[in-house]
């Protein structure tokens, strides 16, 4: 017989997930439209479509425990959202901004794979088998999501620092570098 306080918990952590997930869909429109960078715009849109599915296997487990996702709000979600918002909202631009929607779509990322692989756990010693691999799915994506995100960080944060380097350059008088070199 199942503890009755795990699946309890069970429920809250997917109720916690469903709330991110569904507060994702709501913030990566604003990403995508905030990216410079053709590719991070349809990383970002491509990842909206999946988190629509992501949702869905959410609510498929939900209707399988006869249980309402709705009732609780992800804070962690809550404050990753915000300070996606916030890198938005700095004055950056181009790929600057893009290493920074980069940076706060990673952390998102991470947070995401903690959570399901928590939760993922929690469906094996329940015995939900279909759950599990439900959720599995999810974890994985989420997974390549923040692969992408890393090798696209790579070729961003590169551009972002020649950017930087020109506009010092131009900024400077008669148009030689001034950066400081920083030991």
């Amino acid at each position: 017989m199942s503890n009755e306080n795990l699946k309890k918990l069970y429920v809250d952590e997917l109720k916690d997930l469903f709330s991110a997930e569904n507060q994702l869909l709501k913030a990566l429109p604003k990403m995508a439209k905030a990216a410079s960078s053709d590719e991070l715009r349809t990383g970002f849109e491509k990842h909206l479509e999946q988190t629509k599915v992501h949702v869905q296997r959410l609510e498929e487990i939900f209707e399988s425990v006869d249980e309402s996702p709705k009732g609780k709000k992800c804070v962690g979600m809550e404050g990753l959202v915000k300070e996606g918002a916030e890198v938005m909202e700095q004055g950056f631009e181009d790929a600057v901004l893009d290493a920074g929607l980069i940076g706060a779509a990673r952390r998102v990322e991470h947070y995401e794979m903690a959570a399901y692989a928590a939760v993922c756990e929690i469906a094996k010693v329940l015995g939900q088998t279909k759950h599990s691999s439900l959720l599995e799915k999810t974890l994985a994506e989420e997974k390549q999501t923040d692969e992408k995100l890393s090798d696209l960080a790579k070729e961003i944060n590169s551009q972002a620092n020649e950017e930087g380097s020109q506009e010092q350059q131009d900024s400077s008088p008669g148009g030689k570098k001034t950066a400081k070199r920083v030991a």
